[in-house]
């Protein structure tokens, strides 16, 4: 029996004695009907309630999580290393994919991230923040040990997420009333108010976690992960009312703005870096998943009221790898597109683009990577220059990307098209 890691308040973060990868679903999924419901037809085009957080504003601390045995050696090293993807959920079964053939896409990914946790050391991943798209395709909790407990079974340490439009989509036989409100079982998982055994693990040990809400802060060693949730459509991603076009508070880009008003002083003085997490990307080649302008803008918004721009924006929906390059204010930031978790693998509409192109401010750096893999980012502030490093680790070794920030400079240091 593996010893294992024993968090804050007696969290546990992976089972004992994990068995193999499944090849059948424990529950048959069948959500994908759901798409053909009264509710759904109906309100498909609309926005879900964002749930109120239970703290304001709403913040969570990794040493709220993990003891200093893990926090400790990551402060003296100056340097913290975690994971990122979305879009995990093995529920893709159709007349080309059996269901043994969609857990192995996902079971892949998060075998080669427990890899990473189990090579010990500082530089070991701290924790994983999902970046949404949890279970598919209506976030519904008897789908949660398949697609989510089970894969990630052997990965000893934190996970965090942001919903995304699956995660937070309804449906109901009723055309007025869903069966089940949005987010239930997201919020029953992720945002507990004390951890403890979860009832969708289906007896595994992973302890439900307590984030504050859909959208908070991760505030961790050097790095502050603001997550945002961009809501139930298929495209655009909303955070805000945008004026007015949506029926939804700006509770959440009241909550950004000032998220980056309070992390300026630290960030200019160069005490940490300083990520923005949301489920849709702002820019996308994806003509399925494409970028959303309106969020783009409500984040442009934000940072010019705070003065303070991420160092990097990290989001999934769109299912595979994108990097992009945005030169703003004098800097070069990385809008990555890692939407390539496991659920699953498709090429733009009209085929990979020739690259480098430039749209705006926006860079696509190299043609889109179709497969599946995960993101690794290390932050180092011990480093001179100090550095925020991205690596996509992708399924098949003889691809992969990866670049680097100077966070001194906010400028690459790695050559265009990693």
């Amino acid at each position: 029996m593996q010893n294992n890691l024993l968090g804050l308040h007696g969290r546990l973060f992976a089972d004992p004695q994990p068995g193999p990868d499944a090849t059948v679903f424990h529950v048959d999924n069948t959500s994908s009907e759901y798409y053909r419901s009264p509710y759904y037809l109906r309100h498909k085009d609309q926005l879900q309630p964002v749930p109120t957080p239970t703290t304001s504003p709403p913040r969570l601390v990794l040493d709220q999580v993990l003891d200093t045995d893990i926090v400790g050696p990551i402060q003296t090293a100056k340097r913290i290393t975690f994971h990122s993807v979305g879009d995990t959920g093995a529920a893709k079964v159709n007349a080309f994919q059996t269901a043994a053939k969609a857990l192995q896409s996902e079971e892949s990914v998060a075998d080669s991230m427990v890899r990473d946790v189990q090579a010990g050391g500082v530089d070991a991943p701290a924790f994983f923040f999902h970046l949404g798209d949890i279970v598919y395709n209506f976030g519904e909790g008897q789908y949660y040990y398949d697609q989510f407990y089970a894969p990630f079974r052997a990965y000893d340490r934190p996970i965090f997420a942001i919903p995304g439009n699956h995660d937070g989509a309804v449906f109901g036989s009723s055309p007025d009333v869903p069966q089940v409100p949005t987010l239930t079982a997201y919020l029953r998982n992720f945002c507990a108010i004390t951890p403890g055994p979860a009832d969708d693990a289906g007896g595994l040990m992973r302890s439900t976690m307590t984030q504050p809400g859909p959208y908070f802060t991760l505030d961790a060693p050097f790095v502050s992960i603001i997550g945002l949730y961009t809501n139930v459509l298929e495209g655009p991603g909303v955070i805000s009312s945008q004026g007015g076009a949506y029926p939804v508070s700006d509770d959440q880009l009241n909550f950004l703005t000032e998220e980056l008003t309070r992390l300026s002083p630290l960030r200019k003085a160069g005490d940490l870096a300083v990520i923005l997490a949301c489920h849709h990307p702002p820019a996308s080649v994806d003509a399925t998943h494409a970028g959303t302008t309106g969020l783009a803008a409500d984040i442009e918004k934000a940072c010019q009221q705070a003065q303070l721009w991420p160092d990097a924006v990290l989001s999934g929906h769109a299912h595979l790898y994108q990097r992009f390059t945005r030169a703003t204010q004098g800097r070069q930031i990385p809008y990555v597109v890692a939407g390539s978790g496991g659920f699953s693998a498709t090429a733009p509409q009209g085929g990979l683009p020739a690259t480098p192109v430039t749209v705006g401010e926006y860079t696509l750096e190299k043609p889109p990577i179709v497969n599946f893999g995960y993101l690794t980012l290390t932050v180092d502030v011990g480093s001179s220059p100090r550095t925020l490093a991205i690596k996509f680790t992708c399924r098949d070794p003889s691809v992969g990307d990866s670049v680097t920030v100077n966070l001194d400079t906010g400028q690459l240091m790695s050559p265009a098209g990693g």
